[in-house]
């Protein structure tokens, strides 16, 4: 349950910024970390990003968990450059009968890509550490997302420890059964999981939805309502993308 409720007031200064500077900050880094040329700009955010996640209370692991796929995704992305892109060959091996050639130009484009990808992640990973998830749909909301978007989304948050709940349940049911006792035997159970999960689902939209229209729900929601900008806020975030931009400009 924790991994799903994790808590981002942790002390951090962060945590009490306006959720919509910190989505303009990221955005913004974001941008210059996807179009920026050197590898300067993306190691420190990389950096910045994975301090401000600890800081925030993050676990080392549970970092790591994040990073596992955009870390494979980026293996595989430096070896197809390293190995099929280029001209000025770096080292050659033969794996298989297949002579296989890396070259200078394909390695140094793979980092480029994988300093961005990295880098991007980071910044997600950071924006997500030090904002509620209710906040930071309503820094959506201002950016004018579509209300339809940020309603289903919220439900969906607020319902999936529901289901996560109930899964744990089922499944510490069936296990205490002999439900996954053999390969057949485990398909069926599952199966029986997915199944059931599906129907609690939709039975709680249903309830959900009821409920909400006999307490006068109009498609207003009150944590969407913002509050004035913060005028050291607004300044400092500022202050922090023109020296981001020094560095993508180097």
């Amino acid at each position: 349950m924790h991994i799903f409720t994790h808590s981002t007031h942790n002390g951090t200064f962060l945590a009490d910024i306006d959720p919509r500077v910190k989505l303009l900050c990221s955005l913004a880094l974001l941008l210059m970390v996807i179009s920026g040329k050197g590898l300067l700009l993306p190691l420190v955010t990389t950096l910045l990003c994975i301090g401000i996640c600890i800081r925030a209370g993050v676990r080392l692991r549970s970092l790591a968990l994040r990073f596992a796929e955009p870390a494979f995704i980026i293996l595989m992305i430096v070896l197809l450059k390293l190995f099929c892109s280029g001209h000025a060959p770096l080292f050659s091996v033969s794996l298989f009968g297949i002579e296989l050639t890396g070259y200078r130009e394909g390695l140094t484009e793979g980092l480029m890509i994988a300093t961005r990808i990295i880098g991007a992640v980071s910044v997600v990973n950071a924006l997500a550490a030090v904002t509620p998830f209710t906040e930071l749909m309503a820094a959506f909301s201002w950016l004018r997302l579509p209300q339809a978007f940020i309603e289903v989304t919220l439900f969906a948050w607020r319902y999936l420890f529901l289901l996560h709940d109930d899964a744990r349940v089922i499944y510490a049911a069936q296990k205490n059964r002999l439900g996954y006792t053999g390969y057949r035997t485990g398909l069926r159970s599952f199966g029986t999981l997915a199944g059931t999960l599906v129907i609690k689902a939709f039975d709680n939209s249903r309830t959900v939805t009821t409920a909400m229209l006999q307490r006068g729900y109009d498609g207003n929601l009150p944590m969407l309502k913002h509050k004035p900008f913060r005028i050291g806020e607004v300044a400092a975030s500022l202050m922090f993308i023109v020296c981001m931009g020094i560095l993508w400009k180097l």
